[in-house]
């Protein structure tokens, strides 16, 4: 996927200035599609600047912990392997 421009942060702090203003101005000010402003609204709709900041922290804790599984996983398999090789 593209890496964004925009922080998560960043991007709850526009969506907050489209409730105070239109999206055609907000979307001109930052340089990006309107579009581009309701797929974030759909995303980060609800949430607030530390809302979205614990959910980036979940996110790299979530791939961390599913690297080390998968690493587990792997090394039980090798252990399986080299227990059938000695039978």
């Amino acid at each position: 996927m593209k890496k964004s421009r925009f922080s998560d942060e960043q991007i709850v702090k526009i969506l907050r200035e489209v409730d105070k203003s239109t999206v055609a101005e907000v979307a001109k000010k930052h340089g990006i599609s309107e579009q581009t402003i309701y797929v974030w609204k759909r995303r980060f709709g609800g949430l607030e600047v530390a809302d979205a900041k614990r959910l980036r922290s979940l996110e790299v804790e979530n791939n961390r912990l599913k690297k080390l599984l998968a690493e587990r996983d792997l090394e039980v398999e090798v252990m399986k392997e080299v227990a059938a090789k000695k039978w």
